[in-house]
Parts: structure tokens; C-alpha cells; sequence
């Protein structure tokens, strides 16, 4: 079965976040107990749709107050309700990762936690504004489910997943519109996903990098005679590992990449699963050890080696 869309090279752009916010609006037409909660940008966050077609009571702007923002969701978790709590993830978890950790992880409430605008394509906002630690903060907290969508498509069918998980859950969603190219017709957290078979070197992907290792693994072939398989997973915590295993035992060369910091990331639960039970050769792709700055999506992709061209050599130097 192909998880992949027909012409996924040439699809349409559309923008994660506005995904979830739709598929949050099913949900709750569906499920009274759905409720969303915003620091003071539903509309930026993909809610707008939640706020018109749902409204109040069951959309609720905090103000810029991120630690209440998620207390007040633990405390609407704690009585029944399914809260869905959103910001940008430079605020959170960026400012309330000590109530998250407390009020919600501690309680293990179901809380949906949604970070929006994570990683480097904010662009001109800058450094500040550029999240790329959400990753490693939010997977080290227990009970807490990390996802990361690689298109809207998805991200519509995990808000369903995430509202009957019984877990505290954090997704990250980027700003800038990205590729349709995924074709599932459900989502299942701790599931990955084989987009591209091959037999030389394994790429894993999460997030905004999926679909760049996409077009990475069709210049490897085209230009190198490189096969390359490509694994998307959606869900960092908990990881498939089954899958890590299995491809890697096949591959015995390991690639990922994350649009965020490499430290504690989305390729350090992937090394800490091999280092464990399988070790093999493994380069992790992402920003290291270094904030963003202001520029372009493109720009700082290709800085930070995470667009195409960056990734194919990449993988050919680490091959060699």
C-alpha cells in the first residue's frame, strides 16, 4: 500500500497548521467535550475555523498568558473535557514547560498541547521566534506523546488520533505552507510510515524533512545509483521502534532529519534505540547547536543543511 499521493512532486502547498485546525473542527462537531484554547492567537494558530464554526464557550482565548494557558486546560482535562492548548512553540512549551511538566505530565492529564510555528521556516521573525528545542524538551517529559505531522493532509486525521488518546499529547506544526504528498486515510500514533523502498542507506524523517528526504532519495537514484528508503514518523514518542530496527538490520546505515536541534531531537530517540539493540553507522541531520536568525525558509534550510541538495551530500560523504 502506497502512503504516498499520486504527482506528490508536483502537488499543491498548503499549510500544516490550518490541516490540524480542520480536522479539529470534525472532531468537535462530533465530540461536545472538545474544547480549544488559545494565548490570545487562534487565528494564527490554525484555529480560526474553531472559533467561527464552534465558538463560545468552547473556544477560549487565555490572553498572552502561557502558563495559565495550560493550567487552565489541566484543570478542564481533570473534569472530563478533551482540551486542545495552542501557542507558538517558542512560548509553548518555550515559557511553561515547568507547568506542563507539573499540571498536566505529573496528572498525566490528557491535555493536547499544539506548538505552532516550530522550527526554522518563521523566517524573518527571527531567532526568538524560531523554536527548534521543542523536540527535546517535550519528549523527556513522561506520559507526554510527541507528534510532528509531514503535511496537512495528515494533520487533519491526527487531531481525531489525538482527541481519543488518553495521554497528555504535543504536536508541532510549522508556519509556512508545505507540500501535499501524503495519501493515508487514517492516523495511528506510534506508527510509521514507508514512503520509498531501498536497500543502501535508510532515511528517517519527521515533520517538515519527510518530504525533503523524498526528493533526496529520487536524486540519489537518478543521480548516484543510490538506493535509499524513506520512513516518515510522525510520531517521535513513542518512536516505531520496531520499525528503526528493522530498516536499519536491512539498511546498516541510518540518516535523519529533524527541523530542529539535533541535541535530545527526533535523531537522538532514533540513536538512543540503535545504540541500545542494534548499533549501525548513523548521522543525524538538523540544526546543531545553534539558534536561528532571521531570512528566508530557504535560506536557512540551506545554512542549516536541511534543504535537497545539502541532504544528498549528505548521504553520499557519509556513504563513502
Amino acid at each position: 500500500m502506497s502512503f504516498l499521493m499520486e504527482n506528490w512532486q508536483n502537488s499543491e502547498l498548503a499549510a500544516i497548521r490550518v490541516g490540524f485546525g480542520e480536522g479539529l473542527v470534525d472532531i468537535a462537531k462530533k465530540n461536545n467535550l472538545v474544547v480549544a484554547l488559545s494565548a490570545d492567537l487562534m487565528e494564527s494558530v490554525g484555529f480560526g475555523g474553531f472559533y467561527e464554526e464552534i465558538g463560545k464557550p468552547r473556544a477560549i482565548e487565555v490572553g498572552v498568558a502561557e502558563q495559565n494557558l495550560v493550567t487552565v486546560a489541566s484543570g478542564l482535562a481533570a473534569m472530563g473535557n478533551i482540551p486542545f492548548a495552542a501557542s507558538y512553540a517558542a512560548f509553548s512549551p518555550g515559557r511553561n514547560w515547568e507547568q506542563i511538566r507539573t499540571t498536566i505530565c505529573l496528572n498525566n492529564q490528557p491535555v493536547k498541547l499544539v506548538g505552532s510555528h516550530a522550527g526554522l521556516n518563521v523566517g524573518p521573525d527571527g531567532a526568538t521566534h524560531q523554536m527548534l528545542e521543542d523536540i527535546a524538551l517535550m519528549r523527556s517529559l513522561p506520559n507526554m506523546v510527541v507528534l510532528a505531522p509531514g503535511d496537512a493532509n495528515e494533520a487533519k486525521l491526527m487531531a481525531a488520533a489525538m482527541a481519543g488518546d488518553k495521554r497528555p499529547n504535543y504536536v508541532r506544526l510549522p508556519r509556512e505552507k508545505t507540500p501535499l504528498f501524503l495519501n493515508q486515510s487514517t492516523f495511528e500514533i506510534g506508527k510509521s510510515y514507508t514512503l520509498r523502498r531501498g536497500k543502501d542507506v535508510a532515511l528517517f524523517g519527521t515533520g517538515t524533512m519527510t518530504y525533503q528526504l523524498l526528493l533526496a532519495a529520487e536524486k540519489l537514484a537518478n543521480e548516484y545509483d543510490i538506493q535509499a528508503e524513506v520512513i516518515h514518523f510522525p510520531t517521535i514518542k513513542p518512536l516505531d521502534e520496531e520499525a528503526v530496527l528493522n530498516v536499519a538490520q536491512k539498511c546498516q546505515a541510518v540518516i535523519t532529519a529533524e527541523e530542529g536541534q539535533i541535541a535530545g531531537g527526533f535523531g537522538s530517540s532514533v540513536a538512543e534505540v540503535l545504540s541500545d539493540n542494534l548499533p549501525v553507522k548513523m548521522k543525524r541531520i538538523g540544526v546543531n547547536d545553534a539558534f536561528g536568525e532571521s531570512g528566508k525558509m530557504s535560506e536557512l534550510w540551506k545554512k542549516h543543511g536541511l534543504d535537497v541538495d545539502s541532504i544528498v551530500r549528505s548521504v553520499v560523504n557519509f556513504l563513502q
